[in-house]
């Protein structure tokens, strides 16, 4: 993707059980069996996160819980990407935090802003400290509330104060209303309760003072959540790749309104909302989910090179000698491949990414552009005078797009032909992707009334005028679901619909219409 998306984090939790567990593990034997002699699985922490970095370089943290120290829950976190914030590069000090924050459970975050300020005290999780053993507690959450604004609302006028302009904090005040009475409410009430106010993406790991945990994943599953035990390790991440560096064999999917619950050493699973439609988040499978992650079944890998296929299967330009095949680093490599193999043409090495100019996304506007004249290197002798077929993900603001194509006719390509494996942006996300405002996107001025999902020939002319390239192929919203091997209905099409699946995202999505161009912010604030 050469206009990146800021995703909406990475979360992990960890919790070592009295007994192994006999949930279907067949090896408890890993690299996990260091943590199982001194009960300390925190110190598993910052290598989860490592594998999560892609998610959140902002921020990161972590809770632990330790019986045999007066302050029960301890969290570490604070801004920068992961390395930074435990420093990984400096051994004694990262032995030092791992000591000092020892505990038999603990949770963990790492933080993109799709909401508030590039500050420490937005960094989570969030602690609670309470007298009370069940009111003292932290969490972690990755998503985006479309009902933010509501719930906040609601809240003031109960009397209750806001330090941080964030969602995080809305949860925190939801979560501590279910656990105002007097007696320990189960863990279900708890998160039956919030999820009957939170409209949107909110996947949570939970840990209290009494060593109580919960792993919940929201009842659409926009966001992936994977779980695993092995022998007494209990493990759960955003992404299953995660668990799978760590030694887990036998990782599943935690489905839409269900959570794993962890209390006096065992586990077991419930749903605290009924079974009702999926709407996943797409993007994961053709961007942001490791290419090794499996997600509801659905491997990464598969999804990608069947989009490739569709790609080529919907070429229509006369290929010859001159043609090659070039991705737009990195995450379109493999679709890019597969689009390659299946037309018959190179693929090639024409791009490279620098990676030390750090994502455009995250550059103030007014250095967008420079960064994005640097954010990648051409190699001329490959790239001269050929018909050049650049395979991308997607296309958010074309600000880099727009550059790279520059380049590419400055060092002499002959021809520049754009193929999209998802169908055009229309839309923001409301539900944990920041893709801004609807008037920065690059498709909604080329809407036709009535537009489906699906791309019409006289608007992707329209697009590639726009782009200065000799054509420009989008995959349409029943491809992608083809490349899934899943129905429509099951997947969250809001950015490239219009058609939102939760009340409050259709109405944010509806006053999107409204702004007036070059609004800033963000259209859900």
């Amino acid at each position: 993707m050469s206009d990146e998306m800021r995703h909406e984090c990475g979360i992990t939790a960890l919790y070592l059980l009295d007994e192994p567990c006999n949930t279907g593990c067949t090896d408890p034997t890993s690299a996990c069996d260091e943590i199982i002699s001194d009960r300390n699985v925190a110190s598993l922490i910052p290598r989860i996160l490592l594998d999560l970095q892609t998610r959140g370089q902002l921020a990161a943290g972590l809770t632990s819980f330790q019986s045999d120290r007066a302050q029960l829950l301890k969290t570490y976190k604070d801004v920068g990407t992961v390395q930074e914030v435990f420093r990984t590069s400096m051994p004694a000090r990262l032995q030092e935090i791992l000591d000092e924050y020892a505990g038999s459970a603990a949770i963990g975050h790492t933080r993109y802003a799709t909401c508030g300020l590039d500050d420490v005290r937005y960094a989570q999780p969030f602690e609670r400290v309470h007298g009370r053993l069940w009111k003292w507690f932290s969490f972690a959450f990755n998503g985006n509330l479309a009902n933010y604004r509501d719930i906040r609302d609601e809240l003031a006028q109960k009397h209750y104060h806001f330090t941080l302009n964030s969602d995080s904090e809305i949860i925190l005040h939801a979560l501590t209303h279910s656990l105002r009475p007097d007696n320990p409410p189960t863990l279900k009430h708890v998160m039956t309760a919030a999820s009957r106010i939170f409209d949107g993406a909110y996947n949570l790991v939970f840990l209290d003072a009494m060593r109580r945990m919960f792993v919940a994943r929201d009842p659409l599953g926009f966001r992936p959540l994977s779980w695993a035990v092995q022998g007494r390790l209990f493990a759960a991440a955003s992404e299953s790749m995660a668990l799978m560096n760590l030694g887990f064999s036998d990782i599943h999917s935690l489905q839409p309104g269900e959570m794993a619950i962890l209390e006096d050493g065992k586990l077991r699973f419930t749903r605290f909302a009924p079974n009702g439609r999926k709407a996943r988040c797409f993007f994961e499978w053709i961007y942001f989910a490791s290419l090794a992650s499996v997600i509801d079944d659905i491997p990464v890998n598969d999804v990608r090179i069947r989009l490739g296929q569709q790609l080529a299967d919907q070429e229509d330009q006369p290929l010859d000698s001159d043609c090659i095949v070039v991705a737009v680093p990195d995450t379109a490599r493999t679709t890019a491949g597969a689009y390659a193999h299946r037309l018959g043409l190179p693929l090639v090495e024409g791009i490279i990414r620098n990676r030390y100019v750090g994502r455009t996304f995250i550059q103030p506007e007014n250095i967008r552009g420079v960064c994005a004249q640097r954010k990648y290197t051409l190699i001329p002798s490959v790239l001269k005078g050929k018909r050049v077929f650049l395979v991308e993900d997607s296309i958010v603001r074309s600000t880099t797009l727009l550059t790279l194509i520059r380049q590419l006719r400055q060092i002499g390509v002959r021809e520049v032909h754009i193929r999209v494996s998802c169908p055009p942006i229309m839309s923001p996300c409301f539900y944990g992707i920041d893709m801004s405002t609807r008037s920065e996107l690059f498709a909604p001025n080329f809407t036709p009334d009535g537009y489906t999902g699906i791309p019409e020939p006289a608007m992707l002319g329209d697009m590639a005028r726009a782009l200065s390239v000799d054509s420009l192929r989008y995959l349409g919203v029943p491809d992608i679901a083809a490349s899934l091997q899943t129905g429509v209905d099951t997947l969250c099409t809001g950015c490239v619909t219009g058609c939102y699946p939760t009340p409050c995202g259709q109405r944010l999505a509806d006053e999107t219409l409204r702004e007036p161009v070059g609004a800033g912010g963000r259209s859900y604030e």
